[in-house]
């Protein structure tokens, strides 16, 4: 005996009170024993309610319910834009409700839904699978627990295991998006993020909890301080922007990009990616943290740019660029500079423009500055033109070395050696074994060499010098400083959180770049009018004479081989 499922009605719901019409069978009987309150339709048979059209192998009629129970091959069409299809159809004339079971195929413009439960209430439009479904749409395929879909909006809503695969099979799947709540708009093709959700986008992965995806642009917009890591890189901002076609990012607010592979990360309110060549911007409060050495380096400048070259081989190595405003800290070192480049080929940090160096309680300035790195540990420091050290002993007395050019050099991060040459100036303050200063020596020389030991000056060496040594008492003012001597203390980072505080020089103590001119270029012209090869014009080029051709033993031509060999 076939059994009528129960049909629950709501006291909010309004009753239809249009009629269910029978418009064909090819048989229509009675029989009390299988059914007392039914009609018993077969072959062809075709109902119609408020506009919609209901075909199927064989049917039960209810007509004081105006309502029926539809078997084999139901088709249920809408106005030609929503088709519904499946084995079994149970419909409520007075609910306007359809529950569709087995093979159901739901069609709505682009919009195909494949499962064995659904119902469609005709009252508020909408379509609502509960025993797991899938669907089709564009070039996308949806699957979940349960799904909501709404014709007038082409809305739909999906809860519980919910998986968008992009594209469809049986292409090769290149997005896939898996949650459990998921809101997606057929007539866009954008899905809504509404709940913790992944997206895989080949070795990308997306976390995020709010936000849109849309699968025809490849496009991603995440809220909610979404998440994107790629083969150890991780950008997190309060809101991502992903391009899959391009494999872009974009961050903004509160942005922390971190490189676990490199040992560095940046953070700021702006930071662009490129996952392809490896590119790096960060800007608007951006810095950069480097923690691959044992202390870990802060620089601030207003943007900040990673180049990666040689992607995905052994031989990669990146290039940062920093400007303007750089100011940066280390618990050993400080620097401040207009701008900077680092290159890992060679480990090598060169600032430029004003650029200041602090170690402890030495500073070194000059118009280009040169730190090269060995592993954990600055390995020497090269400073370039107008290069000045000093050191402060205490509020007046300062050790001060001047020249073109001072090299650093280090062992274990421990300062061992430093050499200063072209015009080198130095005022110096030895100590006496109590530990008293005793002097200052003023010294002019072309070449410097200081050895130190446990940061203590063990001997210097010079060429022929010229200087004069003053007692502490007897040190005239004039001489306490050398001409460029310069001490910018107000200008070093104290902690890593003063790297957002530019403070420029005072006026008029900022570097004069020196003007290096390049040498002259020679013409051939020159050079043989120099050496009497080639007379210079006196006349017009059509006034003047050729000269005659020397013949071979003639005086003219001994006198030119004679002129030649002299020249």
């Amino acid at each position: 005996m076939a059994v009528t499922p129960a049909r629950k009605t709501s006291g909010k719901r309004v009753p239809s009170d249009s009629k269910v019409h029978l418009l064909h069978a090819d048989r229509l009987f009675f029989d009390d024993r299988l059914h007392t309150d039914a009609q018993i339709l077969v072959g062809n048979v075709q109902f119609s309610h408020e506009g919609v059209l209901m075909d199927c192998d064989s049917a039960l009629y209810y007509e004081a319910t105006n309502s029926f129970d539809a078997f084999g091959n139901v088709h249920m069409n809408q106005g030609d834009t929503l088709l519904l299809d499946s084995e079994v159809l149970y419909y409520n004339g007075l609910d306007r409700l359809a529950r569709a079971r087995y093979d159901v195929v739901l069609k709505h413009g682009t919009m195909t839904i494949y499962t064995d439960s659904l119902d469609y209430d005709r009252l508020y439009e909408l379509g609502y699978f509960f025993e797991g479904g899938r669907v089709l749409d564009h070039d996308n395929l949806l699957t979940s627990d349960w799904g909501e879909y709404s014709p007038p909006t082409h809305k739909a809503v999906f809860n519980y295991n919910v998986r968008l695969v992009n594209p469809a099979p049986p292409a090769k799947p290149e997005t896939v998006l898996i949650s459990d709540t998921l809101h997606y708009n057929t007539e866009t093709a954008i899905a809504h993020i509404v709940g913790p959700s992944n997206i895989e986008n080949g070795e990308n992965h997306i976390y995020s909890e709010l936000g849109y995806y849309d699968t025809q642009a490849k496009h991603s917009h995440l809220l909610d301080r979404s998440i994107l890591t790629n083969n150890g890189k991780r950008l997190v901002g309060d809101s991502v922007v992903w391009n899959d076609d391009t494999a872009t990012a974009e961050a903004f607010g509160n942005v922390v990009y971190t490189d676990v592979v490199g040992k560095n990360m940046f953070t700021g309110e702006y930071c662009y990616y490129e996952d392809i060549t490896g590119y790096v911007m960060a800007t608007d409060s951006a810095v950069a943290i480097d923690y691959s050495q044992q202390d870990t380096m802060y620089a601030h400048a207003d943007t900040i740019k990673v180049f990666t070259f040689n992607i995905d081989t052994d031989s990669t190595y990146r290039v940062v660029h920093a400007y303007h405003h750089m100011r940066a800290y280390r618990r050993d070192l400080q620097a401040v500079c207009d701008s900077l480049v680092y290159d890992t080929r060679d480990s090598i940090l060169v600032m430029y423009q004003d650029p200041i160096l602090w170690q402890q309680g030495q500073q070194q300035l000059g118009e280009e500055i040169r730190i090269f790195f060995n592993g954990d540990y600055i390995d020497s420091v090269q400073v370039l033109r107008q290069a000045l050290s000093v050191e402060k002993i205490d509020s007046i007395h300062y050790n001060q070395v001047s020249g073109h050019e001072m090299h650093s050099y280090f062992k274990d991060g421990d300062l061992y050696l430093s050499t200063s040459e072209g015009n080198v100036f130095v005022n110096y303050y030895p100590f006496d074994e109590d530990s008293i200063m005793v002097e200052m020596n003023h010294t002019e020389t072309s070449l410097l060499k200081m050895y130190v030991n446990k940061n203590q000056v063990d001997h210097i060496w010079m060429p022929s010098a010229t200087g004069i040594m003053y007692p502490i008492p007897l040190i005239p003012t004039e001489a306490l400083y050398l001409q460029n001597f310069a001490w910018f203390d107000y200008i070093r980072p104290v902690d890593r959180y003063d790297i957002f505080e530019w403070r420029p020089k005072k006026e008029g103590t900022e570097l004069k770049e020196s003007v290096r001119h390049s040498a002259p270029k020679q013409k051939l012209s020159d050079i043989k009018k120099k050496r009497g090869l080639e007379p210079a014009l006196t006349t017009p080029p059509e006034e003047e004479e050729k000269p005659s051709e020397p013949v071979e033993g003639s005086d003219n031509a001994e006198g030119s081989e004679q002129s030649a060999e002299k020249n």
